[in-house]
């Protein structure tokens, strides 16, 4: 019998092979939620790079934050993404939602981000 863990690393492949697949040359933004604070990457799969990266951890960004788990966090670190990105040059991503539901803290990552300029 598989357990929990073994189910959840499967069903983060298994969302990350089809975004690469339908990627093409695009960069992927990558979304970790962890019961504390959400993070985010934008990842360049072509060359193994990080493009640019944002947290609810980061120094600012706590002090301006009640908490890193709700979805006013999710909605400034998408925020504050889709400006390095932007910075960066990157403008057209694919959402790779690692696993979890596109609902509530991945979802409003997600709707700041495009928000913020990235297109998705």
């Amino acid at each position: 019998m598989a357990t929990v863990s073994d189910r959840t690393v499967r069903r983060t492949a298994k969302v990350r092979r089809n975004v690469r697949r339908a990627a093409g040359s695009r960069a992927r933004l990558s979304v970790f939620r962890s019961s504390k604070h959400i993070y985010a990457q934008v990842i360049d799969d072509a060359h193994g790079l990080t493009v640019a990266s944002a947290s609810s951890l980061e120094k600012d960004m706590r002090g301006s934050l009640k908490t890193g788990a709700n979805i006013e966090a999710a909605k400034a670190v998408g925020k504050r993404l889709a400006e390095r990105a932007a910075a960066k040059g990157i403008k057209e991503v694919v959402f790779d939602r690692g696993g979890y539901l596109y609902h509530g803290r991945v979802k409003a990552l997600a709707d700041a981000a495009r928000e913020g300029g990235l297109s998705f």
